[in-house]
């Protein structure tokens, strides 16, 4: 049996399309939430017309604190051990299927590890080989790979990666975001989104690194700032954690006051692809981001100082490494990281389909 284990919105976006692909087979699975995330997890199941979870591990708020995720992480891991038949069912073979760089990756994985279950780990050997950028991700990565026994790899390079750890290795040739991206557009002309009717950029920031404290998110906000007086419109997508960390460094009321910056809350998936598509660059810290706009050939600046991630750079992705020469640079040519989308029909997805039948049989 597959045994999905996932928590966040982002995973839930890159999985859908193999969960999707999944039932288009006929190959069963069970969708187990850790509740890392709630909030427009909901909508998102919709969009890709999957059901809800099986078991979900937490229904509380979201998880957005080390102390709550530490505490959270903990209690998890002991019904795994204590609760193993109701959270996996009547199942005691089978494989346990996580994805990416979260604390729910590694939950899942050991979860997986703890119920004496195969683990596959989507979207697997990647690494910007700095441990403190992006962080934590690139020690959740290193700690997954450990505990991995299928290896689902988005490129060469990421198998090259892997060369030392135990494994089977599958070279999936692209990102499932790029399936999840397909289903976005054949949807897009349903979903209803305001888009501004002069010249804009959408900025997207979120990450750990990025908002962990003062310092570090004012940091990303002034260069945002410096964009902002650059005759563009900003539509600012806030994620809860960042508004929330915004607000407690005094930083919400100075971006809403600009009148070139206009804050929006979170869309679905679906309706950010749109905005996103209409949009004359993006401005983000998502590694998502990155490859969704390297598929679809979209000037990206990158707030970060390195990625782990291949896609678009050199071509439509600058990162930034936080220097106003680089972020002004990008802004006055950043027509010329205008690319061509991705004319491929290759389907990570399917090919993981393929692999997990053979697997899980």
């Amino acid at each position: 049996m597959i045994q999905i284990i996932l928590g966040t919105k982002a995973q839930l976006i890159k999985m859908a399309p193999v969960m999707t692909e999944l039932n288009a087979q006929g190959i069963p699975y069970r969708f187990i939430s850790t509740g890392q995330h709630r909030d427009t997890m909901t909508e998102l199941l919709e969009n890709f017309g999957l059901r809800g979870p099986d078991y979900t591990l937490y229904s509380g708020k979201d998880i957005t604190s080390v102390i709550s995720m530490a505490i959270w992480a903990s209690r998890i891991l002991l019904a795994t051990l204590f609760k193993k038949r109701q959270i996996f069912g009547e199942y005691s073979k089978g494989i346990v299927l996580v994805h990416g760089d979260t604390f729910s990756t590694l939950l899942g994985a050991l979860m997986g590890k703890f119920a004496r279950l195969k683990v596959g780990h989507i979207e697997s050997g990647l690494r910007s080989h700095n441990w403190f950028h992006p962080f934590p991700e690139e020690l959740t990565r290193v700690m997954v790979f450990r505990l991995t026994d299928y290896y689902f790899c988005p490129d060469e390079n990421a198998v090259a990666n892997l060369s030392t750890y135990r494994g089977t290795k599958i070279n999936t040739g692209a990102n499932t975001l790029l399936d999840a991206l397909r289903l976005a557009e054949t949807n897009i002309d349903n979903s209803d989104v305001n888009i501004p009717q002069e010249a804009y950029a959408v900025v997207s920031l979120h990450r750990f690194e990025n908002i962990r404290n003062e310092r570090a998110l004012t940091r990303a906000i002034e260069l945002i700032e410096l964009l902002a007086k650059q005759n563009i419109k900003l539509v600012f997508i806030l994620h809860n954690p960042t508004k929330i960390k915004l607000k407690k460094f005094h930083l919400y009321a100075r971006l809403a006051e600009n009148s070139n910056i206009e804050l929006r809350q979170r869309y679905d998936y679906f309706k950010f692809i749109k905005l996103i598509k209409h949009s004359d660059f993006v401005i983000s810290d998502g590694g998502s981001n990155q490859e969704e706009c390297a598929y679809l050939g979209k000037p990206t600046l990158l707030l970060r100082k390195a990625t782990e991630r291949q896609e678009g750079l050199g071509e439509n992705c600058v990162i930034s490494e936080f220097n106003e020469n680089v972020v002004l640079s990008f802004f006055y040519n950043y027509k010329q990281h205008d690319k061509l989308p991705l004319s491929s029909s290759h389907s990570p997805s399917k090919k993981i389909a393929f692999q997990l039948k053979a697997i899980s049989i």
